[in-house]
């Protein structure tokens, strides 16, 4: 990394937490209901008063929109850091979590979840969830193994075949559904933080501490693998260990974030390429800022869904794509036309 590059990190850092505090208040303060800032500093301060309507915005602070703010940052942030080890082990700024199933294979186990019944229960289709992307991941890893190791290319190929399978196996689920079963299925599909409470909370967070604790770990080994296989093995890298221990971590990291909140497009691609371009290739920085912008993307996005049409609330999945889709594609033709073209 260059030393201009060094001297920025400060205010990369300070802008990112400056964003995120701004994205925070306003979240807390806007949507169908609206909470001053005065009532916003009362309600923190004092709790609940006498008055029927400050009762209603104390309980609208605590129960409604403090906890879908706090999951939405930790979405945010997961899918963000799961995106940054992707791209980094397959070397590759386009990869992202769902390029090992992680996204497909959670849809998979919310629909059935969905059409056997279990939404009835607390927390069944996010556990169902969680559990259909752990397996997908594992799945693709080892269908992809050959001889003893593993090909960046055979992932790839091996977790587009699994989306495809679990993309068929969604569509006959929604077949043979009925109406409840088919808008359940399509309003989780699409994404929402409507559904946030502080028991999802509690179940993701432990889950995205323990994940980007254990990714930190990763960030030199992340820039050696850089150079390649062959010279991370010369430089003392165990590659096969590393890369399955890295997919563990983003399958832990992306099935509980789609298990909190449904499937919620480019955060995990978008947000690790604009840090990189921001700051270069080194994994130590790259890592805790995507979480900081990957957190304060969700929470803008989930903003614009909560407001943009209110009082009705479009799917946060929805939201992030169409802003998405057209910013990625700007970063590519900008980055391919100051490269010259692509090796």
């Amino acid at each position: 990394m260059t030393d201009a590059r060094r001297t920025s990190l400060p205010a990369v850092a300070i802008f990112l937490a400056a964003l995120l505090g701004v994205t925070m208040l306003l979240s807390l303060a806007t949507g169908a209901f609206r909470i001053s800032l005065p009532d916003l500093l009362g309600i923190i301060a004092d709790g609940p008063r006498r008055d029927t309507a400050e009762v209603v915005a104390h309980n609208v602070f605590w129960q409604v929109r403090l906890p879908r703010i706090v999951l939405a940052i930790v979405v945010g942030a997961s899918l963000a850091v799961a995106g940054v080890i992707m791209q980094g082990i397959f070397r590759n700024p386009l990869a992202e979590p769902a390029t090992v199933g992680v996204s497909a294979g959670a849809a998979v186990g919310a629909v059935i979840a969905i059409i056997i019944g279990l939404n009835q229960l607390p927390l069944g289709v996010q556990f169902a969830a969680f559990l259909g992307g752990t397996l997908s991941t594992a799945l693709v890893y080892v269908l992809s193994r050959s001889d003893g190791k593993t090909e960046v290319v055979t992932l790839i190929l091996t977790g587009i075949a699994i989306n495809a399978f679990a993309g068929a196996v969604i569509g006959f689920a929604v077949f043979v559904a009925d109406d409840d079963e088919i808008r359940s299925v399509t309003f989780w599909s699409l994404g929402t933080l409507g559904l946030a409470t502080w028991k999802a909370v509690g179940v993701v967070i432990p889950l995205a501490v323990l994940g980007m604790l254990i990714s930190a770990k990763f960030a030199r080994v992340l820039d050696t693998l850089a150079l390649g296989d062959r010279p991370a093995m010369h430089l003392g890298v165990r590659v096969e260990p590393v890369r399955l221990q890295a997919i563990a971590v983003v399958g832990l990291l992306a099935s509980s974030a789609v298990a909190a909140t449904g499937m919620i497009a480019f955060v995990g691609l978008l947000v690790p390429h604009i840090m990189r371009i921001v700051l270069g290739p080194r994994h130590r920085h790259l890592l805790w800022t995507a979480a900081l912008l990957g957190a304060s993307v969700t929470l803008l996005a989930d903003l614009a869904a909560r407001t943009l049409l209110s009082p009705a609330e479009l799917p946060l999945g929805v939201v992030t794509a169409l802003i998405g889709a057209p910013f990625f594609l700007m970063l590519l033709r900008s980055t391919r036309r100051s490269q010259g073209g692509w090796a």
